[in-house]
């Protein structure tokens, strides 16, 4: 029992370690919020970057390599993960998306679908660089201007799965921020959630000058006007379709 007991605790600790890596922080339920302001970076470009990988079933295949594990012990405790860009398990296309209001009050999203890209140089100050339908090394981002917070009011950054079959209990999606300058800043989707379609992922406000990034990591069952109607946005939704590849 000392043995195995061992092997989980450092397996625990090397996970910690990866997760929150130097200069970077981590927004988790224990500490769900963070002022870019009070670290300085609250200037310039901000990079909001999505990436993400499948995971097989962490108990399904296994008893077909029980055979192994004497040999190999340390193979029980190895995640058995194929990366979503190779579409060597299931094609599921994550999308990233933001919904914005503008301190005139001017309300809108940016996403791949329908081709809201924004612009960073003129309002909302909110750019997507396309959609990566297949994947790529680096994954979807959508860039903000903060050089003009004072004219955002907040930003909801989410993510869903556009038009396959939901997967989020077999993804493992985390979404990244590059400020300008200071520490990463960090929010995993590390909830298992199977029907699922969408994610709001974090939250960003202008709370009296400060920019406020706040993890949300809740799951919904529909789409962008199950978010909207979450968070009180008041936009309108249709349906849209993406154009075959």
């Amino acid at each position: 029992m000392a043995f195995w007991d061992g092997l989980l605790r450092g397996r625990s600790n090397q996970f910690d370690l990866g997760t929150a890596a130097a200069n970077a922080i981590a927004l988790t339920k224990r500490r769900p919020a963070v002022s870019l302001t009070e670290q300085g970076a609250a200037t310039g470009h901000l990079r909001v970057n999505l990436s993400w990988r499948m995971r097989t079933s962490d108990i399904e295949g296994r008893s077909k390599e029980s055979g192994q594990l004497f040999r190999h012990p340390f193979k029980l405790f190895q995640p058995e993960v194929v990366q979503a860009h190779t579409q060597g398990m299931v094609n599921v296309d994550l999308d990233l998306g933001c919904l914005y209001e503008l301190a005139d009050g001017t309300k809108g999203v940016v996403q791949p679908l329908g081709g809201f890209l924004g612009s960073t140089n003129e309002p909302p100050y909110v750019k997507g660089s396309g959609d990566d339908r297949f994947g790529s090394g680096s994954g979807e981002t959508i860039y903000v201007n903060l050089d003009h917070h004072a004219e955002i009011r907040r930003l909801l950054f989410f993510v869903y799965i556009y038009d396959q079959t939901p997967a989020f209990d077999r993804t493992h999606a985390i979404v990244t921020l590059y400020p300008s300058s200071g520490p990463r800043v960090i929010v995993e989707l590390d909830e298992r959630a199977p029907q699922a379609r969408s994610c709001a992922v974090f939250s960003m406000e202008n709370v009296k000058g400060q920019m406020i990034v706040r993890r949300e990591v809740k799951f919904v069952y529909g789409f962008q006007a199950e978010l909207d109607r979450l968070y009180g946005w008041g936009l309108q939704w249709g349906r849209g379709y993406k154009t075959k590849a």
